[in-house]
């Protein structure tokens, strides 16, 4: 198997701010890799509910995670001040593939890189759906460069 490479800031379209909290970290005095996937669900869901206008609460369509991964670079620790960098890889009928990067605020090359996998589906059924055309449009705009 081969080891991931950092990404750099310029790999992503869309950042946001990523406070640590005393919380997160663990007994060996750096954020547990178990945060990172709170960090992913952040960010992915900032930008969803934000941006994409994606109803949490009340609508129709709902993202569920199928898939999640992440490698790790550079340890993390409170009080550290992170972003988190977004993009999609892929955005099929009903699933969305992003690829987050979380950075030390201001540094040019990740600390942690993950994976994320949504699948839309019915908020009754949980039968998967077409994405809604107004999130699709959104999404679209995080689309990485098919030569990457």
């Amino acid at each position: 198997m081969t080891r991931a490479t950092p990404h750099i800031r310029a790999d992503y379209i869309w950042y946001t701010d990523i406070p640590t909290r005393w919380a997160d970290n663990d007994i060996y005095g750096h954020v547990n890799n178990v945060m990172y996937y709170s960090y992913f669900d952040t960010i992915v869901n900032r930008y969803l509910i934000e941006l994409g206008g994606l109803d949490i609460q009340h609508g129709h369509v709902i993202g569920l995670v199928v898939d999640s991964g992440c490698s790790y670079f550079s340890p993390v620790a409170f009080p550290d001040r992170l972003e988190g960098g977004l993009r999609v890889a892929h955005l099929g009928h009903s699933s969305v593939y992003y690829e987050i990067g979380i950075f030390h605020e201001g540094a040019d090359a990740t600390t942690a890189q993950g994976r994320f996998v949504h699948v839309f589906v019915d908020r009754e059924s949980r039968k998967p759906v077409a994405i809604p055309a107004d999130l699709r449009e959104k999404l679209a705009l995080l689309l990485k460069m098919e030569s990457e």
